[in-house]
């Protein structure tokens, strides 16, 4: 079993609603429904566009997925989880768009916000001492190689690349489409999630998600709200 913290909005919130509905399964319930229709893009051709971002369910990451240190006992991390919601205040991004990470298709920030910054550095560094040390094949799936030097100094330390200094909020809407497919997917995007874009996003909880066995899709197993002042 991995656990994770990702931000989520909450069950019932318009946007996990229409994420979930877009992705086409919902992470809170675990259930699968049918997929919206896309002009340009067939049933499978959706289906497998989104295949990445419906196994995770809809999320931003914050811890990225981990082994329970041996250590630890899922109970000290529920209760850990629950300790850092009490004392941490709910925020609000600004202003979020949909925008294209190299080839993937995700709700951002419109710019960089520190307290944003701060608040995803806090989340790794409060949970770190709950996380198994990476195995040499977790290691290498993340290719190193690829990795710039900030980037491998983060994987060894907190066992993800993009954290601190190297993290950008995102919540994936798509694996990698192609560049003749891109403006179509854009506007589509675009479209669907127009009464979330260009105004706030509140950040008011948190979710921890499980993955069951290596390559399960992931489930919320608790989300608990951020209730400090």
């Amino acid at each position: 079993m991995r656990y994770a913290i990702y931000f989520t909005p909450p069950a019932d919130a318009p946007l996990t609603r229409a994420a979930s509905h877009w992705l086409g399964r919902d992470a809170f319930t675990g259930e699968d429904s049918p997929q919206p229709s896309v002009t340009g893009f067939t049933p499978e051709r959706l289906a497998e566009l989104t295949a990445d971002p419906r196994r995770y369910g809809f999320h931003a990451t914050l811890k990225a997925p981990f082994h329970l240190h041996d250590t630890k006992s899922e109970a000290d991390l529920l209760e850990a989880f629950a300790a850092f919601c009490g004392k941490t205040a709910a925020f609000n991004i600004p202003s979020v768009i949909v925008s294209q990470i190299g080839p993937f298709f995700a709700l951002v920030p419109d710019q960089t916000y520190t307290a944003l910054q701060d608040f995803a550095a806090s989340v790794v560094r409060h949970f770190e001492p709950f996380r198994a040390p990476l195995s040499e094949a977790d290691m290498a799936r993340r290719k190193p190689e690829k990795l710039n030097d900030s980037q491998r100094a983060h994987l060894l330390q907190w066992g993800y690349p993009y954290v601190f200094d190297d993290f950008r909020f995102h919540m994936t809407l798509t694996g990698p489409v192609t560049p003749e497919d891109s403006p179509a997917m854009q506007a589509e995007l675009n479209g669907r999630f127009a009464d979330i874009t260009h105004q706030p996003l509140a950040i008011t909880g948190l979710g921890l998600f499980i993955e069951d066995s290596r390559g399960a899709p992931f489930t919320v197993h608790s989300w608990l709200p951020l209730s400090g002042s």
